[in-house]
């Protein structure tokens, strides 16, 4: 049985936390740039696309050596902040180099060495289940997050520990809800009665066609299928959960299958063009079979949390919503760049949460596979939208159609759950360009603007269609 891909099924695209996420419901990944004027001095920051600016951190890390501090993306600004440590001054001609390159340079207090020794400590003294950490180099700090099972001598232990490292090196909050993996008894992609969530497409190592999913997904069965009741599409090769990571390969069963490199949004894709380093405080986009479409930013890297069933290491926090079902689902930006697979966290999609992610960039490392333009492709990201979740009267549905995926274990995604369109998504990028020796040629600039209204569609009761159709649907596509 040759499968193009995993079969679409029409899907809202999640609006649970429209309001709350500014959750664009449609992308504009080919959008055309407009160029900057560059009237500013060689030493001025640039302005730069979230993926340039993820390069050039990589490049001046390793020119700045210990200096480094880690960095983050300003989204407003559209530019890279580079924090340092132990600088000289204007004589230090690394920092000039870094300046130069297009990069704002700030000074901080925690070098990169002293975060890594905290978060040692942290895995000694305080790996209790319902607690994960992540150094933030917005605050130059590590975050501590407990969820809500952390109380009494657990609190206790942990805050304790926090304070051991010292002033400015760590803070601690609170999650109501409970970390856990995304996964769900339900419909979707199945593997021995769990669902979860196909992530990217890839070409396995042996040149077969494969994908990635979440290795708890991966763990819990063996073959997976594309319907409750089907015949199995994949079976798994490789699978990681918990420790070093959560990411599974699955092999298609079929060699002959098409593995498209692209996520399906519904009535649009995003090809997917590469693997890529993700960053802190760039604006990414999550698909899954749950909850369809949604959006925010990267909190921090290197992300270490303690599930239920163990430790997994090197996540990717943000604060996406995510709900059971959505694991293994595709996190990207809108420009095409593939940089995680949905794990787990605490919280929904009504009222957000803390979600971690798996580096696509180490799970292909490690299974190795390849993805985008070096493999076979990325992405049936999506599905349905939500399990039982239905649109009744009054209430908005999106219009879009998600591609089915996935699969996972154990809990029930939430019925009723609101799911929609009428986010905005709109052009507004500009683009730069700018070469430093030593550093590299760095284009830049891309910003997703929110003037355009994408176009819903309303059901339920008596509900009138409001789907715009043709060059005038008001989605923000080109036609």
């Amino acid at each position: 049985m040759s499968h193009k891909r995993i079969p679409k099924r029409k899907a809202a695209i999640a609006v649970g936390g429209v309001a709350a996420l500014g959750a664009a419901a449609l992308l504009l990944p080919n959008a055309n740039a407009s160029q900057d004027g560059g009237n500013s001095t060689a030493a001025a920051p640039k302005t730069l696309k979230a993926a340039d600016a993820s390069d050039l951190a990589s490049q001046l890390e390793n020119l700045l050596g210990d200096a480094f501090a880690g960095s983050y993306y300003d989204s407003e600004q559209q530019q890279l902040v580079i924090n340092v440590v132990n600088v000289s001054g204007d004589d230090n001609n690394v920092i000039v180099q870094a300046k130069k390159a297009g990069a704002q340079v700030r000074q901080v207090e925690n070098s990169t060495a002293e975060l890594k020794a905290a978060s040692r400590t942290l895995k000694t003294e305080a790996t209790i289940p319902g607690t994960a950490w992540a150094v933030d180099p917005r605050t130059n700090k590590i975050l501590v997050t407990a969820d809500s099972t952390v109380t009494g001598s657990k609190w206790d232990q942990l805050e304790s520990t926090v304070q051991s490292l010292g002033a400015g090196m760590a803070t601690i909050k609170k999650s109501a809800g409970t970390f856990k993996t995304f996964a769900s008894g339900g419909d979707a992609i199945f593997g021995g009665g769990a669902r979860c969530s196909l992530g990217f497409n890839v070409t396995a190592g042996d040149g077969s066609p494969a994908f990635l999913t979440a290795g708890h997904c991966g763990v819990a069965a063996e073959q997976w299928s594309d319907s409750e009741d089907g015949a199995p599409i994949g079976t798994v090769d490789q699978a990681t959960f918990p420790g070093e990571g959560d990411f599974a390969l699955v092999k298609y069963d079929d060699p002959a299958v098409e593995a498209p490199s692209e996520v399906n949004l519904g009535q649009q894709t995003v090809q997917i063009t590469e693997a890529a380093e993700a960053t802190v405080g760039t604006q990414v986009f999550r698909m899954g079979s749950t909850t369809g479409l949604s959006d925010g930013q990267v909190l921090g890297l290197d992300a270490t949390v303690n599930y239920p069933e163990g430790t997994v290491t090197g996540l990717i926090q943000t604060n996406v919503c995510a709900e059971p079902g959505d694991s293994g689902g595709s996190l990207f930006t809108q420009d095409g760049l593939a940089l995680g697979l949905t794990s787990g966290g605490s919280g929904d999609c009504t009222v957000g949460g803390e979600t971690f992610f798996q580096p696509v960039t180490t799970a292909l490392a490690a299974v190795g596979a390849t993805l985008g333009e070096a493999g076979a492709g990325a992405g049936a990201g999506g599905g349905e939208a939500g399990a039982g979740g239905e649109a009744g009267a009054g209430e908005e549905a999106g219009a879009g159609a998600g591609e089915e995926a996935g699969a996972g274990a154990g809990e029930e995604a939430g019925a009723g759950e609101e799911a929609g369109a009428g986010a905005g998504a709109g052009a507004g990028e500009e683009a730069g360009a700018g070469q430093e020796a030593g550093v590299g040629e760095v284009a830049g600039g891309q910003e997703a603007g929110v003037g355009e209204e994408a176009g819903g569609e309303k059901a339920g009761a008596g509900a009138e269609d409001q789907t715009g159709a043709g060059a005038e649907d008001n989605s923000g596509l080109n036609h």
